[in-house]
């Protein structure tokens, strides 16, 4: 078959969509740009938020309006916590974001009973209960061949109950890939000579924690960088709480671990955040930043800022917008409070307004903007070895182990190569220098 598939969402997205790819390839089958007409189209779906719901069901009549002859599948977080929408869309299949290898058994099984028409049927739908799953999924790790930077699924489900997130009732409790395991594909990755390696999942730091091993996640780091000493080892976004003294000492005597961190934030205002139900103050979140700074010199780290949750005043944003500075993140990403159906916080008093939210986005980008440009100007003079990936435009790109995108010009081919880069300006979000 010629298949194409659409993923929203997550890095895990991708990471399961990748290991689709890869089987679809193996059993014979062929893959196609989603603008292509196919015999089958996969739609891997988002639930974080209610726009990801409605994207997800555009994206799914596009599929259909393309060959309303093929199979329609639908798989992820969407699907899961409402099959019954999905349904009511006359896909032909419909699943939730595990049992991967048997939705593709399904799909082709559909495909070839498939009565070519356009008359709908029923759908088959084997979403299951993901509350009650205990085993992780193992699904085989990489991408398609040409990729420099391959990702890991270590974790998958999450048990935090933030007020305002419906992913522990998508994706279920905490399940963890045995560290062996671990060691065995981050390996077969190197073998495959990719460069860099990143350890996702949807809540790293809980690794570990259904193993009853006592192992957290610094053991499993310390094992895997330890595996593919060539290869650099990248870490998905963490929990403040992880990042301990303990942790920082393990962690930094790695070399080839990315000093890169993405620390989950969310607010910079206590109320605020008590009112998300996370599990930290700000307090212990600058306590994590510090010992990052203590243990790395001008390391990447990374957050996300959720702005007009329900209840926020100008005063709380006013102190969210000083803790930024606080903490000068090189990089964030800012999203408007959006309304979850299902969630707690849908439900709280004091909703606040588009227009404040849209407001508060654009006031919280521009502090956003003038920290990371003043991390970017830190690099100037400085040399950073970066690992290219593309040529687009005339310039090689690719990412320094900060996670900070630097640009040159080669007039050899760069591709998957690390090269050491003196920088010499910033352009834009970007570095740009010259090949030492």
């Amino acid at each position: 078959m010629r298949v194409s598939i659409y993923t929203l969402g997550c890095k895990v997205n991708q990471y399961e969509t990748q290991a689709m790819e890869g089987d679809l390839l193996r059993r014979g089958h062929t893959l196609v740009p989603f603008e292509d007409s196919a015999d089958a189209y996969i739609i891997n779906t988002c639930a974080v938020t209610a726009m990801s719901g409605h994207k997800s069901r555009q994206i799914i009549r596009r599929a259909q309006k393309r060959n309303p002859a093929a199979v329609v599948g639908v798989c992820g977080c969407y699907s899961q916590t409402d099959p019954q929408a999905v349904s009511e869309l006359g896909v032909d299949l419909i699943s939730g974001p595990s049992g991967r290898m048997a939705f593709l058994d399904d799909l082709e099984a559909l495909a070839k009973g498939r009565v070519m028409s356009t008359t709908s049927a029923e759908p088959l739908i084997t979403v299951g209960n993901i509350m009650s799953t205990k085993t992780f999924e193992e699904l085989p790790a990489g991408g398609l061949e040409g990729r420099t930077r391959a990702m890991l699924k270590v974790e998958d489900g999450c048990v935090n109950f933030c007020s305002y997130c419906i992913i522990p009732y998508a994706r279920g409790p905490v399940r963890s890939l045995p560290l062996k395991k671990a060691v065995e594909e981050a390996k077969a990755l190197a073998d495959k000579h990719y460069k860099e390696i990143v350890l996702t999942g949807i809540e790293i730091s809980s690794w570990g924690q259904d193993l009853k091993s006592g192992q957290t996640l610094a053991d499993l780091v310390e094992a895997v960088c330890a595996a593919v000493p060539g290869c650099r080892v990248r870490l998905g976004s963490l929990e403040p709480r992880t990042v301990t003294e303990d942790f920082c000492r393990r962690i930094s005597s790695l070399h080839n671990l990315c000093p890169h961190f993405h620390l989950s934030m969310q607010s910079g205002c206590d109320a605020t955040l008590k009112r998300m139900n996370r599990k930290y103050d700000t307090a212990r979140y600058y306590e994590s930043v510090k010992l990052l700074r203590e243990y790395y010199v001008n390391p990447g780290i990374t957050t996300d800022l959720i702005v007009g949750f329900p209840g926020e005043t100008e005063e709380e944003f006013a102190q969210t917008l000083e803790f930024l500075k606080k903490c000068a993140f090189t990089s964030m990403h800012i999203f408007p409070y959006s309304r979850r159906p299902g969630t707690p916080a849908d439900k709280m008093p004091g909703q606040i307004s588009n227009a404040v939210k849209e407001d508060r986005a654009r006031r919280a980008g521009e502090a956003a903007e003038k920290l990371r440009t003043l991390y970017l100007q830190s690099w100037i003079g400085q040399a950073l070895p970066v690992l290219f990936e593309e040529e687009k435009e005339g310039l090689w790109r690719g990412h320094a182990p900060n996670y900070v995108e630097v640009r040159t010009v080669s007039a050899n081919s760069l591709h998957n190569a690390e090269k050491t880069v003196a920088i010499t300006e910033v352009r834009g979000e970007h570095l740009f220098g010259a090949i030492q």
